[in-house]
């Protein structure tokens, strides 16, 4: 078996913070890193990252895909897509913060109500679609034009200070302006207002990215996808590539996947923790993926079952990709190096290359 592995923000991004490093045993981990061909890329979103596993360009139709990879989402060939997610932005020291939906525990009836009335009052836009509480979607109408559509993924601002919300260009004009009308129709809806009541985060705007139509299908890249992730459920759809969820640890997915296969599997529990800067939860987290995963992979691919691992991580300090085989695996002089001597390697060099 071959194994795609993508860990978003696999790296805490603070080199020099002892308190997350420490009491962190990652052998496993320490051992795949050491005995694996790296390479360096400049940073980039897991969105991105997703899909080039799927040799597809940067700032692909990431809305469209999102929406196949739904457990229940609308007819999605044909249409204009975007993420239309929620959001709350708070002013803070002259920045603007954005939190996601991750962050305002939205329900589902709020969902539905908010999104009923912005399809009430734009209905010449298109119509917006609820796909879980937290992922929203506007499909636009045949008659719209949207031309360049260059914004970050939700996941690359979460938690982050903002500049802007939308492209300056002035043929996207008509949707900063339409984002205005949003926010206003956001701040007088009834849910945001009980939500103000009792002091929780209203969902003060959309975070519109991810814009395209759905690609023709191409040759397949892998024989199974597994992931909770709506995107790369929806790659492995548009491919005809079986999507199953996330199995419980390396030995359940290594008892299902054929000998002969190409895996992606996708784990972006560490994700969040990093964006919100949770060092308490990164460590738990991590050391939760190297019990059940980094160590039973590391001796799968040391004793044969695996034929060739692919571990990427889109960290703040670089894209990186490792990859090994089983003779590498047992370089034994290729000594690991512990978690936080790596980032602070990676630090320096991604200093270096801003000179």
């Amino acid at each position: 078996m071959q194994l795609t592995l993508v860990v978003p923000e696999l790296i805490w991004p603070e080199p020099d913070d002892r308190e997350s490093f420490d009491a962190l045993p990652c052998d496993s981990l320490n051992t795949l890193i050491a005995r694996s061909r790296r390479t360096r890329r400049p940073p980039q979103s897991l969105e991105a990252t997703l899909c080039d596993a799927f040799g597809l360009a940067e700032n692909a139709a990431y809305a469209a895909f999102r929406v196949l990879g739904e457990v229940a989402g609308p007819a999605v060939a044909g249409a204009c897509w975007l993420c239309a997610d929620p959001v709350h932005l708070r002013l803070h020291q002259e920045r603007l913060i954005l939190a996601d939906a991750g962050r305002l525990d939205i329900t589902a009836a709020e969902a539905m109500a908010i999104v009923d009335e912005l399809n009430r009052q734009f209905p010449d836009l298109g119509t917006f679609h609820v796909g879980t509480p937290d992922r929203w979607y506007l499909q636009l109408a045949g008659n719209i034009e949207l031309g360049r559509f260059d914004v970050l993924p939700l996941s690359a601002v979460a938690g982050r200070s903002i500049g802007r919300q939308l492209p300056e260009s002035t043929e996207l004009r008509w949707l900063r302006q339409l984002l205005n009308e949003v926010q206003m129709v956001l701040h007088q809806h009834p849910a945001n207002d009980i939500r103000e009541n009792a002091g929780r985060s209203t969902i003060n705007s959309l975070w519109l990215w991810g814009a395209g139509v759905l690609p023709a299908g191409s040759a397949q890249v892998f024989t199974g996808v597994w992931s909770d992730h709506p995107l790369a459920r929806g790659l492995g759809r548009a491919f005809d590539v079986p999507v199953q969820a996330v199995p419980d640890d390396a030995a359940a997915l290594l008892a299902q996947a054929s000998p002969d296969s190409q895996q992606l599997l996708v784990l972006d529990s560490l994700q969040a923790p990093v964006q919100y800067e949770d060092g308490d939860a990164y460590r738990a987290q991590l050391l939760a993926l190297e019990a059940r995963w980094f160590a039973p992979l590391q001796r799968a691919l040391a004793g044969g079952k695996i034929r060739r691992l692919r571990l990427a991580a889109s960290t703040a300090y670089a894209m990186l990709v490792w990859e090994s085989s089983r003779s590498e695996q047992w370089r034994l002089w290729r000594r690991p190096q512990p978690l936080v001597a790596t980032a602070q390697a990676l630090a320096k060099d991604h200093e270096m290359d801003a000179q």
